[in-house]
């Protein structure tokens, strides 16, 4: 999805410069889109990878012949504009000012309470409805807020597929925080994770609803739904929260 210039006051964070001209305007450094950046199979000389905007909107970007990431295909955060160029094939043609990776994960299969507790915690998270949180393109990106403390403290995200035997298409979030021995105090920090639903059953063109359930810093648990459908976008009505800063202490 895109964003106006107006929404990039609560994009939050800078990403990384592909700017090769010394251009200062730091305006540009800010995020306006989430994409998929996705190599190309038989790539050329002239074009390696696009990026996936949303379910019907491919971008090839005109000042970067690589892939950032390498053969890898990965949601990211991402300042651009649109040019007047046209590449045969993809339907827009885009400057990118700065780009950067966001963790981009598979599912897990639930298996029992004791195990997935042991492997991916059950520690509280909050959900931010923000424009980051979106279902597109065959992900979900969340927008997460963990309290943290303690230099290195790492965060394990994950997503639990097959959490209710009635309902294939809910899903449940969980955070493990590994503490390194050192504790507190705590504060508050917002994380990007996206995750591909491929594990799930395709809907054959059809909305069903995807259900996202997680444990609150209140102790409860709390749900939202997504209209879902299989390659299809469904941006999030969530409550839109504030006051914390971002991570990249997470895996």
């Amino acid at each position: 999805m895109i964003i106006s210039a107006a929404g990039l006051a609560i994009a939050a964070t800078a990403v990384q410069s592909c700017n090769q001209d010394g251009d200062n305007n730091y305006y540009y450094y800010y995020p306006n889109a989430i994409v998929t950046v996705k190599p190309i199979e038989n790539p050329d000389d002239s074009l390696t990878f696009y990026m996936q905007l949303d379910d019907s909107t491919t971008l090839v970007a005109e000042n970067l012949k690589k892939s950032p990431f390498g053969d890898k295909e990965v949601r990211a955060l991402t300042s651009i504009e649109e040019t007047e160029a046209t590449v045969p094939g993809y339907d827009k043609v885009v400057h990118v000012y700065a780009i950067d990776s966001i963790l981009t994960k598979k599912t897990e299969p639930f298996t029992d309470d004791k195990t997935v507790d042991s492997l991916f915690g059950n520690d509280p998270v909050e959900m931010i409805g923000d424009w980051m949180t979106v279902v597109e393109d065959g992900y979900i990106t969340l927008r997460v807020r963990v309290a943290t403390g303690g230099y290195g403290t790492m965060h394990r995200l994950t997503l639990l597929t097959g959490v209710n035997p009635d309902d294939p298409y809910e899903v449940e979030f969980r955070h493990k925080r590994e503490e390194n021995g050192i504790s507190g105090p705590y504060v508050l920090g917002d994380a990007l994770v996206a995750f591909s639903l491929d594990s799930l059953p395709d809907t054959q063109g059809e909305n069903v609803k995807l259900t996202l359930r997680w444990k609150s810093f209140d102790g409860n648990e709390r749900t939202a739904q997504f209209d879902y459908c299989t390659r299809m976008s469904s941006p999030s009505k969530m409550k839109i929260e504030s006051g914390a800063t971002f991570l990249t202490n997470v895996k």
